[in-house]
Order: C-alpha cells, then structure tokens, then sequence
C-alpha cells in the first residue's frame, strides 16, 4: 500500500553522495538504483516514525506494563492456554 501511495505521487531529483564501489556493483548487477534508494529511505522513514511513537508512548505502555504485572491480563481467567 504504501508503495501504491508514493508512486501516486510526483517525483523529486534528488543529488546523493553514494560510496562509489558499491554504485558500481549495483550497476554490474542491474539494480535500480533510484527505486532501491526510495525503498531505503521509506524504511528509514518508517522505523523513524516507529522509534517516535515509542518515544511518544514511552509513559502510557510502561504504566500498562506495570498494570499487568501488578494485576495480571484483564480479561486472562478466560484464556485457554
């Protein structure tokens, strides 16, 4: 999906400073270059937005933490396992 989302969109240029020898190789072996920098970046986009959100939440998961170690899972008598 979200691939479908970025290929809506408008592209930009973009200069970027790669090591060399790996352009090289990348180029011996035929890969795109600018859609395996996209895919790079939305990663690095994606685990950012991660690390941020866990940052953001920090207190409230830790305090359910507390919560469920203090009380056990709310609703855990009708597990059944």
């Amino acid at each position: 999906m979200a691939a479908d989302l970025r290929s809506a969109h408008t592209k930009r240029a973009a200069n970027l400073s790669i090591d060399a020898a790996l352009l090289s190789e990348a180029r011996r072996l035929d890969i795109n270059i600018s859609r395996a920098a996209e895919e790079g970046i939305a990663k690095a986009v994606a685990g950012a937005k991660a690390a941020l959100w866990r940052a953001e939440n920090l207190e409230a998961l830790q305090s359910s933490n507390a919560y469920v170690e203090a009380n056990g899972l709310p609703l855990g008598h009708y597990r059944q396992f």
